[in-house]
């Protein structure tokens, strides 16, 4: 999945480059909804991290 979206900036970076302003914002959009996707999961999986705390010693 973080393939897709360093796939999806790079095209958003080289239609930039090109001057395609339809192309770029489509493409700069779903690269800036995937990275809000993965923000979220990357916090939701340290939540649940600290939450599981320590597991209890043998």
């Amino acid at each position: 999945m973080l393939q897709w979206s360093l796939m999806f900036l790079l095209v958003a970076i080289v239609a930039a480059a090109f001057g395609f302003g339809g192309i770029a914002a489509s493409a700069s959009s779903i690269a800036q909804v995937l990275f809000v996707i993965f923000l979220v999961l990357f916090l939701v999986s340290i939540v649940m991290h600290v939450m599981r705390g320590r597991p209890p010693p043998i």
